[in-house]
């Protein structure tokens, strides 16, 4: 499986100056390439524009805008944006909102360096990153969310885009709440691929990131064996 050559670009968000400084000299001391730091939510979104991360770090609780609207705000300019949120809060309410708003991963501020690292490569490669017990609450959202009636088309309607049967089966997966590596390594293709598949998928549904594409698939009882 290929990995990335190029060192993945970090924006680093976060109002306390020492947290900030410290998270990105453990980032740039381990290849990452930090582009920019910020320590409030207008200079986030200023900035990341600017700077063009590959994956932001960001808290969420940040004076003069939220980290959630920082978030949706920075997701919507560039739906290709990674974004890690780093926070003190293991709320669910915040975790839920988080995701809601675009977030891939919701670490806990009390991980060791290690697990931040390992946390900031798996987002940037697009596996969705869950501090232990927030994975299956994130998880039973979708499936409350699905039980929404939802404006979506429905696969059935003539015009209704048409998967090929890998894209489906690479949907069925993520909708079961498979990171885009155990996808690849139970289908026995690369990485790349399995986010290739995603990406088309979510051109031809028209969704925007994977949040809408777990909805979509477990609104059409795709998750189910």
């Amino acid at each position: 499986m290929t990995e990335r050559q190029d060192p993945v670009k970090v924006m680093v968000v976060d109002d306390h100056p020492m947290w900030r400084d410290a998270v990105a000299r453990d980032l740039a001391e381990s290849g990452f390439e930090v582009v920019a730091t910020a320590g409030d939510g207008e200079q986030a979104v200023r900035r990341a524009k600017a700077a063009a991360p590959d994956v932001l770090v960001l808290d969420l609780n940040l004076p003069a805008k939220p980290g959630v609207q920082v978030c949706k705000e920075l997701v919507g300019h560039n739906p290709a944006l990674r974004v890690l949120v780093l926070s003190a809060s293991g709320e669910h309410a915040d975790v839920l909102e988080a995701v809601k708003s675009g977030a891939t991963g919701y670490l806990l501020k009390s991980a060791s360096t290690e697990e931040l690292l390992d946390a900031v490569r798996r987002t940037a490669v697009g596996d969705p990153v869950f501090t232990p017990g927030l994975a299956g609450l994130v998880l039973g959202e979708y499936r409350r969310l699905a039980a929404e009636p939802a404006p979506a088309a429905d696969a059935d309607e003539p015009g209704a885009p048409r998967l090929t049967d890998r894209e489906t089966e690479v949907l069925r997966l993520v909708a079961k709440g498979l990171s885009y590596k155990q996808i690849a390594e139970r289908l026995v293709i690369s990485h790349r691929t399995v986010q290739n598949h995603v990406q088309n998928t979510l051109g031809k549904l028209q969704l925007h990131n994977r949040v809408e594409l777990v909805r979509y698939a477990i609104e059409r009882g795709l998750d189910e064996e």
